[in-house]
């Protein structure tokens, strides 16, 4: 039996775009200090000046797993993880193409898939997180925080609506 699920929960309104999480990946799996060849991606939205880390999910019923001619892609349960396996990688990149967060890319250096693989259970962005924007946090608590935030943003809203009609 594998240990509780965790997952990187991602509070991009905490994020300052300083892209650490970019580098420490980097430096983790490449040993080198070049944000391209990260598993992490901070995404900067212009219009609204925001910063937003975009990583793997962790898909339960991954698109990526699905879509992969190669079947190189798989479920570690014991990890917790979707992993590919570089010796059934033929490099197509459909994975790339199927994956609704982008968090598959194709490192033109090693010409080989790459994508998060949660640092084998102590993800180096957490560690070096600042501001704490993401954590790695059991899949469950993730749920009840967002479940708690929508609460606390009705709970607003029908305070405004109260105000405006009193």
């Amino acid at each position: 039996m594998h240990a509780k699920a965790k997952v990187l929960k991602i509070d991009h309104e905490k994020c300052t775009g300083c892209r650490l999480c970019e580098l420490v990946c980097a430096v983790r799996h490449d040993h080198v200090s070049n944000p391209a060849r990260s598993r992490i991606r901070v995404v900067k939205w212009e219009d609204e000046g925001i910063y937003v880390p975009m990583t793997c999910q962790q898909c339960e019923d991954a698109p990526c797993l699905n879509a992969c001619p190669a079947k190189a892609i798989s479920h570690n349960e014991e990890l917790g993880r979707v992993e590919v396996d570089y010796e059934l990688c033929i490099g197509c990149r459909t994975c790339v193409s199927v994956c609704p967060f982008g968090a598959m890319h194709f490192d033109t250096i090693d010409r080989r898939m790459i994508k998060c693989d949660l640092c084998d259970g102590d993800p180096q962005c957490v560690r070096f997180c600042e501001v704490q924007c993401i954590q790695f946090v059991d899949a469950g608590d993730v749920s009840l925080h967002k479940k708690k935030a929508a609460a606390q943003r009705l709970q607003t809203a029908e305070g405004k609506a109260a105000a405006l009609q009193g």
